[in-house]
């Protein structure tokens, strides 16, 4: 997609199937089984096999290469693999390959997965442990050495700024943490499940980098999450109404870091989301009030607040009191501050639910859903509708 000119992907691509494993805190089996689980449940959702498929993509993260998942799911020959860099920035973007892909003809039926054993395994709430020298690193030198650790360090400066410009307190990214967790208490898969928070609860959490407090922080999972893409034509034809890609975008801002840009002109906002947006709007031909369900991806609080605001849906610093209004319907499924935290995948697979009318927090007549992926990073967005 052109930063100028509308794209001519939208309508040519659709999500046919979702899977995932268990979300828990020690899934007691390899990284690679979690993968090949979420893989056969998104292939079973859609009514498909391992024989139909003949593309894979995930994250650079991800642990489990293309060719080992396809051995160990039984799929056969792959005429297309491809991964996305910068963490949770990627979620979306494996859609959008995924379905470049389909709609060039150069694969058919693309699986879209991640899996990690995230709590068990490697914490990325821990921080940098070590580095090795290189040309993407070199930007973490200037902030390491004064403590700035961990992306819950890294998002507490843009927090602090934010609050300070809009006149806000914390309390602010308080209205996020509690939508998140009210709608999670509904969600049997979520890990708070039942458990709901109130204002009061988030205010006495303890700091994790002040102006962030613990709710404001996302969890910390091992689990796996699946997509199945395909044309438009032949999810018709599968077991499910087809999410179909309105349209795709990525996106990196001027100035661009990966979770460190202190250095722009501005720290109230997401320039990278920015990007996304309005690539977004001018392909869709929608806007903001066209929207019915937002799943924006909630590492931390003040992100969310923050791509309200790039996306158009409030003015800047408005948005606390958007999501405290119920304006719009607000990652249903619990978020990854209620649900699991999938680095966003398991976002995109609620919003194909809410448009299957299948969500346990279901939004009446669900016609397009807005996802977003990691902020502060190169990051990326659908819009997702039914097939009318």
């Amino acid at each position: 997609m052109s930063l100028r000119t509308r794209d001519l992907l939208g309508g040519r691509a659709a999500i046919a199937g979702i899977g995932a494993t268990e979300f828990s805190k020690d899934s007691g089996r390899s990284e690679l089984r979690l993968a090949v689980e979420a893989v056969h449940a998104a292939l079973d959702d859609a009514g498909l096999t391992p024989a139909d498929v003949d593309g894979l993509v995930t994250f650079t993260m991800d642990g489990n290469p293309e060719i080992t998942v396809a051995q160990a799911a039984g799929i056969g020959e792959l005429s297309f693999f491809s991964r996305i860099h910068y963490g949770g920035g990627a979620a979306c973007a494996t859609v959008q390959q995924a379905a470049l892909a389909v709609a060039a003809g150069v694969a058919e039926v693309v699986v879209c997965y991640r899996a990690f054993n995230e709590r068990s395994g490697r914490r990325f709430g821990s921080g940098v442990q070590q580095r090795e020298p290189s040309a993407e690193g070199a930007a973490l030198g200037w902030s390491l050495p004064w403590g700035l650790l961990t992306p819950a360090s890294w998002v507490a400066m843009a927090a602090r700024r934010y609050l300070h410009v809009h006149r806000l307190t914390p309390e602010a990214f308080g209205h996020v943490a509690v939508t998140a967790r009210r709608h999670a208490a509904n969600n049997p898969a979520a890990w708070f499940h039942g458990r709901p928070i109130t204002l009061a609860d988030h205010a006495a959490s303890r700091w994790i980098a002040e102006p962030l407090r613990l709710l404001d922080c996302c969890q910390e999972t091992d689990g796996g999450q699946a997509v199945v893409v395909t044309t438009a034509e032949r999810a018709r034809d599968l077991r499910h109404r087809p999410a179909v890609v309105t349209a795709a975008a990525q996106g990196a801002g001027r100035r661009q870091e990966g979770m460190t840009s202190f250095y722009r002109d501005d720290l109230t906002g997401l320039p990278e989301m920015d990007v996304v947006a309005r690539q977004l709007w001018r392909t869709s031909g929608l806007r903001p009030a066209d929207i019915d369900v937002a799943v924006l991806y909630d590492h931390f609080t003040p992100f969310v607040l923050m791509q309200l605001e790039e996306f158009g849906f409030c003015k800047p610093g408005e948005a606390a009191d958007f999501v405290a209004a119920g304006a719009l319907p607000l990652n249903t499924h619990g978020g990854q501050l209620g649900e699991a935290y999938l680095h966003g995948m398991n976002g995109i697979a609620e919003a194909v639910r809410q448009l299957r009318g299948s969500s346990v927090n279901q939004v009446p007549g669900a016609g397009r859903v807005l996802v977003t992926a990691g902020t502060g990073v190169p990051t990326s967005g659908l819009i997702l509708g039914t097939d009318a």
